[in-house]
């Protein structure tokens, strides 16, 4: 099992169309898919599940047996460990761990059990790798050979919690102030998260499942500029120039001395997507992804090239991140 984060702390950048549209692309190439809603705003799981099915999984009742809240409840309650919830089977080598506005509860018990961690508090532990063994758990159930991971914009407990738990973290930008700003909070976050947490695998229980804490930068994807003959328009260039080094500086730690490559030809860069406009909503009304629309759910005319494009982009973004995972992509 690899894990895969997607996390920006400047939000609507797009993050969690991404997710969604990944998760489809490999499972539609063959690679078993789990996909993790850990957004307590849970919009991934609303992208996935029909109107109905929410209503089932998040019913009135406090139990919500079926998404993330669910399994983490014995926890919050103090009852218990994690109880694994009933993994949502969307399409052949594609699942879902829903999520749940609920899980905003776990925020306060994942604060408390950080600090306690150093005091190698068993119950602490479990609380801070409760994300980790669920993943471990559904993916072995659901033989899914990759996790990609939906999170909020924010820097708070539940994040930190599911970056531990995570391999490899993707940063999707938008060519702005404010997601160059996310950057140089994030970065030296994740380092402090990386040198801590392997400071307190040491504490821990020997017969508890740890996660590594590697969240490893796997690379950035420029997201949602606008586009003019094939360029970003001038109000978003000069914010694309500043992105290279400035990742290399805030997020790899790395001094930069000289010239850095231009955005388009960074090696870091793992894809620079545009925006489909009118795809999006066409996609929402069909439960589908863009790239599998079809003539009769509206995507006619102009939309048609569309279609072929986003299948196209999003085949090569899914290639390169099979690769850095260290995933077979056929």
């Amino acid at each position: 099992m690899k894990t895969i984060a997607f996390f920006n702390n400047k939000g609507g950048v797009g993050k969690t169309s991404l997710v969604y549209h990944l998760s489809w692309m490999m499972a539609e190439r063959g690679i078993p898919v789990l996909a993790v809603d850990l957004d307590p705003q849970a919009n991934l799981s609303a992208m996935f599940l029909s109107e109905e099915r929410l209503e089932e999984i998040w019913p009135d009742s406090e139990d919500h047996p079926a998404t993330i809240y669910g399994a983490v409840r014995p926890i919050l309650r103090g009852i218990g460990d994690v109880a694994p919830p009933l993994v949502e089977r969307i399409a052949q080598n594609l699942f879902l761990l829903p999520g749940d506005l609920g899980l905003s509860r776990f925020e306060d018990k994942l604060s408390d059990a950080w600090p306690r961690c150093h005091n190698s508090d068993e119950a602490a532990f479990r609380t801070m790798t409760a994300f980790h063994r669920l993943m471990k758990e559904l993916s072995h159930e659901s033989k899914a050979e990759i996790v990609l991971i939906d999170v909020g914009p924010n820097l708070g407990a539940i994040n930190r919690s599911a970056l531990i738990a995570s391999d490899h973290v993707c940063l999707p930008l938008a060519p702005d102030l404010f997601s160059l700003q996310g950057l140089k909070n994030l970065g030296p976050t994740l380092r402090q998260w990386r040198t801590t947490w392997s400071d307190l695998v040491k504490k821990a229980p020997a017969d508890l499942a740890l996660p590594a804490g590697g969240m490893s930068p796997i690379g950035y994807i420029v997201m949602q500029h606008g586009m003019k003959d094939n360029r970003p328009v001038k109000a978003y260039q000069r914010w694309m120039e500043k992105i290279p080094s400035l990742y290399r500086r805030a997020v790899l730690n790395e001094a930069v001395y000289g010239t850095v490559p231009p955005v388009l030809k960074d090696p870091y860069l793992l894809a620079q997507l545009k925006h489909y406009r009118s795809l999006m909503p066409l996609a929402m009304e069909s439960n589908k992804p863009m790239f599998r629309l079809k003539p009769v759910d509206g995507a006619i005319g102009a939309h048609v090239e569309a279609v072929s494009d986003c299948h196209r982009d999003f085949l090569k973004l899914a290639t390169k991140l099979a690769a850095a995972a260290g995933i077979a992509f056929t």
